[in-house]
């Protein structure tokens, strides 16, 4: 049964900045939600390939080999296919939709031989509502249409591949719940598919006008990609990794998910299956950090104004300012459930969607979303007077509530404990507010902030640090290693050469590392309330690449993150974790760890073109010291 599935690198991403859709080595598009990325999906196969739904285009032989690329500098994904007989192209992509919110979204496949002859067969299979809801299909000669309750999906016909008066082209077919289409193609010859959501009735659509669109969205990209200022040492995966970002914001509300996709394990065969189709207020510190680090500066503002009206919308809830994640909409109703009829990853069960840890209590987030509005402050992003008397209720908030157990930043589900990253990212809330209160000339409670400010770092240093392990430890009430307070020195709580900082980072390089490789904690010291084990993970190998770097050891840095490098897919994407052999697990791609890259790369640049020190690349000066 597992050799139905593909492995989860085996894929690239397309998207229109609404939606996303995963196409994998053998050009079967096996994950699409529409119209939004937390919608339901339509094809899913990923997850369960006889439930799922998927849309397939192959040769018509068994007996080929795939290869899979990025049209330069865009998010164009082009799958070739060799033969003996022929050389074929699929060319996949989605016109882009910037602006408000829209139910008509395009997908295009773009299907062409470049050398000998080859036939192609187009298998469609949507499956609405995760394969929950019926549909009934209706065909004609310029296409199909499949229509369920709430959502309809248009195939139209493109081109007409009869050639020099040969019939070569079927017609649409049905297919059981489906259709099948077959056209052979010789050297220079064009066809293709357009999927359109929204109703429309199929229609025979022009060649030339499916090439527009390939036109029109290529050029989009290379514009948006030559905005970039970044040009340090590893210019191609820092670009990938930005587009792979610009793909996962929902433009409507500048809004960035976690992952395109649900319910893909982090152990195969295991539970730990999460939707990830969620905006976390945790991704924006890192998301503004690495969208202004490029020269992104709108779209790093998008976000911003989206975490600010999150911050308004709370406004006098008693259960905390700010809830952990959201919808992509600002809407926070994610329900977790099951979805018991489909089979899971590689039979990986729970099959979730929704998320239950979205009415935890992370403290850190509210570190996280104070850093980001002070970073984007000092590039001219002021918040204006509403803003700033909601930022100052959330932070009194912080000074009532930052000694609270709490869930931790890994969302666990053990109950909860003092975390140290938790009270230390309170530590950042607290003076990020002080220095936008003192730098703008700002009202606050300046006295009270401080002295709770000064708390938290006393408990820190003579409570997260354990005298026996010399080291910096995940809550108070154990000796656990924790990766996440990697970012101790990045975010200026604790000088990069501080003893009692290299005594930590000597202690993960024993416990926590393997080769680059970094665990964010071991689970089976410190029990998270879930069964199973987990592989190495991403974010936390391009932190450890930071933390070598300010510590003065930047050959080690260098050589971890150019190894690092090594484990992305062939497209140069990552997904959450690295599994023993190197395989990628978990939702895929993740925004969290490209964000990482993006960092690591431009603060290393920074290191090695100026020697390890403590000045910041994107601000030089009072905002990440160390």
């Amino acid at each position: 049964m597992t050799d139905e599935y593909p492995n989860i690198s085996d894929h690239g991403i397309i998207g229109d900045l609404q939606t996303a859709a995963l196409v994998d080595v053998n050009g079967t598009i096996d994950w699409f939600c529409c119209p939004r990325f937390d919608s339901p999906s339509v094809f899913a196969s990923l997850l369960d390939p006889e439930r799922g739904g998927h849309l397939r285009v192959k040769p018509a032989v068994d007996d080929y080999v795939t290869r899979q690329l990025y049209l330069p500098n865009t998010a164009i994904l082009i799958t070739r296919f060799l033969t003996e007989a022929g050389v074929g192209e699929v060319i996949d992509f989605m016109p882009v939709i910037e602006g408000a919110a829209t139910d008509r979204h395009r997908l295009a496949r773009l299907i062409r031989v470049v050398r000998g002859s080859m036939t192609f067969e187009a298998d469609i299979q949507p499956r609405f509502d995760y394969g929950r809801m019926p549909h009934r299909t209706e065909i004609t000669d310029e296409g199909a249409i499949f229509v369920a309750d709430d959502l309809s999906l248009t195939v139209h016909r493109v081109g007409d591949p009869v050639m020099h008066g040969d019939e070569r082209a079927g017609r649409v077919e049905p297919d059981g719940d489906g259709v099948r289409v077959t056209a052979t193609l010789n050297a220079g010859e064009i066809t293709g598919m357009l999927l359109e959501s929204g109703g429309a009735p199929p229609r025979k659509m022009a060649k030339k006008r499916l090439l527009s669109m390939f036109l029109e969205t290529r050029r989009y990209w290379r514009d948006w990609n030559s905005r970039s200022t970044y040009t340090g040492r590893w210019r191609e995966m820092v670009e990938r990794s930005a587009m792979t970002l610009k793909l996962m914001t929902y433009a409507p509300s500048g809004a960035l998910v976690a992952a395109p996709t649900a319910a893909l394990p982090e152990q195969v065969g295991g539970e730990r299956n999460w939707d990830y189709r969620y905006t976390w207020i945790r991704d924006a510190s890192f998301s503004v950090y690495a969208l202004l680090s490029l020269g992104y500066t709108e779209e790093a503002e998008a976000f911003v104004s989206w975490l600010m009206d999150r911050i308004h919308e709370s406004v006098g809830d008693t259960s905390g300012p700010l809830k952990i994640m959201y919808r992509v909409d600002g809407s926070s109703d994610l329900v977790e459930e099951t979805l018991d009829h489909l089979a899971g990853y590689r039979g990986s069960r729970p099959v979730r969607i929704g998320n239950g840890a979205a009415d935890q209590l992370q403290l850190d987030i509210y570190g996280e979303a104070m850093d980001s509005i002070h970073l984007a402050d000092t590039h001219g992003l002021q918040l204006p007077h509403v803003g700033w008397t909601q930022i100052r209720e959330m932070l009194d908030w912080v000074c009532d509530h930052w000694d609270s157990p709490e869930e931790g930043i890994w969302e666990t589900r053990g109950g909860r404990q003092n975390f140290t990253y938790g009270r230390f990212m309170c530590w950042v809330a607290l003076d990020r507010g002080i220095r936008l209160a003192q730098s703008r000339g700002r009202p606050a409670s300046i006295d009270r902030w401080t002295e709770e400010r000064d708390r938290i770092y006393e408990q820190v240093m003579s409570k997260g640090f354990d005298a026996e392990r010399q080291a910096f430890v995940q809550h108070q009430e154990t000796d656990v290693l924790d990766a996440s307070l990697l970012l101790m020195p990045l975010m200026g709580f604790v000088a990069p050469r501080d003893p009692m900082w290299l005594s930590t980072l000597r202690a993960m390089d024993e416990e926590l590392v393997s080769d680059s490789l970094v665990y964010r904690y071991n689970p089976s010291a410190s029990p998270d309330g879930l069964r199973g084990s987990e592989g190495t993970f991403t974010l936390c190998s391009f932190f450890y690449v930071d933390a070598l770097a300010r510590s003065g050891r930047l050959d080690d840095a260098q050589l971890t993150f150019e190894k690092m490098l090594t484990y992305a897919n062939h497209l140069g994407l990552y997904a959450e974790e690295i599994g023993l052999t190197g395989e990628q697990l978990g939702n895929f791609p993740q925004a969290f760890s490209h964000l990482a890259l993006i960092n690591a790369a431009v603060n290393l640049d920074y290191q090695l073109d100026h020697g390890s020190g403590y000045v910041d690349p994107v601000l030089k000066k009072g905002r990440r010291a160390g």
